[in-house]
């Protein structure tokens, strides 16, 4: 009976976790990894191992990097100043602060403030956010992936290891 509720809440975990790759607002990956996790121990770990687990949360890592560091990177991508990346940076952390609006504009108003800061071009500091913006929806789609990642790797240690 334990076994079954703990199976259950570890599939409401990797489903909301999964919605998280792509709503802002919810942290993804690391209800994602929890929820596998306690697959993993309702399980006694038989079918996913220390070593498996390791790896998930590897990919999830990454995953988790590339989302907080990509509206940087697109601000980079354009030869935008080192204060518009630092700002973009900024603005995705304090973004997370303001749920999904902050979020979404976090990045672009980061890299605008950045730039402007640098230089006195509108025109650039718009250009600067809008790659901002745009590198921040890649990151959604790498911890997207990420999280897809290690679903499948889950289930292939599961199926691996099923004997």
């Amino acid at each position: 009976m334990v076994e079954t509720v703990l199976f259950l809440i570890a599939a409401a975990l990797i489903a909301i976790g999964l919605c998280g790759a792509i709503v802002p607002a919810l942290p993804g990956i690391p209800l994602l990894f929890c929820g596998i996790w306690l697959a993993a121990y309702a399980d006694a770990y038989r079918h996913l191992g220390w070593g498996s687990l390791v790896v998930i949360a590897l990919v999830g890592a990454i995953g988790m990097a590339l989302d907080l560091v990509s509206g940087a990177l697109g601000a980079k991508r354009v030869g935008a100043s080192s204060r518009a990346v630092w700002g973009a940076l900024l603005g995705t952390l304090v973004g997370l602060f303001f749920g999904l609006p902050g979020l979404l504009l976090g990045p672009f108003l980061g890299a605008v403030v950045g730039e402007l800061s640098a230089s006195s071009s509108v025109e650039r500091a718009a250009r600067v956010g809008v790659n901002a913006w745009i590198g921040f929806l890649l990151g959604t789609v790498a911890k997207l992936v990420a999280s897809v990642s290690m679903v499948g790797l889950a289930v292939a240690a599961w199926w691996w290891n099923r004997a």
